[in-house]
């Protein structure tokens, strides 16, 4: 029964005893918010900038899972690393991404890597996954088997050269005995890595789905190959005049003619990850996705960081009202 103070007395035959307080109301704890980076060169300078946004907002992820270029913005804000990143991203000319890529015919890749390397040891050091805050993972592929491999410790750096690297253009990175490449392959966009480590709430940022009209079906197309002048004139107009350009030509290409090794690469590379992206977030889709509008930004070009970061912070602080909602829902 009640007493007259509006507490609840336990009383019995014999009358009343001590007097037991109402439970409090108990408010759950803010849900746990995981945030998962997709893979797409270049324009994952985007990451930088949703991450930017989302502390103005007022959320801090409590885990982080990346894939490729995802891997990299993801470790490196765990790491606390990310102003050195954004400051390094937003000096980026043409000449100076040229002058990073140590270019290796020899290999199992264009590209050695190594000058990459350095860079991020350079900041990151010996800096291992599992003393990072938030929570991290970051997702590779292992080649001949095809698995899935989510590195939760071990070294940074070597996770995340693991999981840039670009089938034919990175060599491959051994990590404790398995040969990984990029791990967009098979995780584009790793809304799954971020639940399993117990994200409540999973916001996902896909790099590549402002991309319209890809992926259609062409039902009539001729098989007529092109005159022979044509392919002559083309070909002329693309000839390069010294080494510098011919090198260049040949891995990137040029405004005419067919597309250099490199893009071509990248190219079937994207509409492989296009595709996986959009059967496993169909599959298993997250809480929110963030895409920035990066269509007119190219995978190569690294030298437009601001562009590509400006595009994150926009698309993050466009639905952050949303993101708030999710959140107070669950809280």
């Amino acid at each position: 029964m009640f007493g007259s103070n509006g507490r609840f007395w336990r009383g019995d035959t014999g009358g009343l005893t001590a007097p037991v307080e109402r439970p409090a109301h108990r408010k759950r704890p803010p849900p746990k918010i995981g945030l998962a980076l997709g893979g797409g060169a270049a324009r994952g300078w985007a990451h930088i900038g949703v991450l930017r946004a989302l502390t103005e907002i007022g959320f801090r992820p409590d885990i982080i899972a990346g894939t490729s270029i995802g891997a990299v913005v993801g470790g490196c804000y765990g790491a606390g690393a990310l102003d050195d990143l954004e400051a390094f991203a937003r000096d980026l000319t043409r000449r100076r991404v040229f002058g990073l890529l140590d270019l290796n015919f020899a290999g199992s890749g264009l590209i050695a890597g190594n000058r990459m390397t350095k860079l991020l040891k350079g900041r990151l050091r010996e800096q291992r996954i599992e003393d990072l805050s938030p929570r991290f993972v970051c997702v590779a592929t292992e080649l001949g088997t095809g698995h899935e491999i989510w590195m939760s410790r071990g070294r940074l750096v070597e996770a995340m050269r693991a999981s840039y690297a670009l089938p034919g253009i990175f060599q491959p990175v051994n990590v404790s005995g398995r040969w990984l490449v990029d791990g967009a392959l098979v995780n584009p966009v790793p809304v799954s890595a971020a639940r399993a480590l117990g994200a409540e709430v999973v916001i996902a940022v896909s790099l590549n789905a402002d991309a319209f009209g890809r992926g259609t079906v062409v039902q009539d197309h001729s098989a007529e190959p092109i005159a022979q002048h044509a392919l002559n004139e083309m070909a002329a107009k693309g000839r390069a005049t010294d080494a510098r350009k011919m090198l260049r030509r040949q891995l990137i290409g040029g405004e005419h003619g067919p597309p250099g090794i490199s893009t071509v690469m990248v190219e079937a590379f994207n509409i492989i990850q296009d595709r996986i992206s959009r059967s496993r977030l169909a599959g298993d889709p997250p809480d929110m996705l963030l895409v920035p509008k990066l269509s007119r930004i190219g995978h190569f070009e690294f030298h437009r960081a601001s562009a590509s970061i400006d595009a994150g912070y926009e698309a993050c602080r466009k639905m952050g009202a949303e993101i708030s909602d999710i959140v107070a829902a669950l809280s």
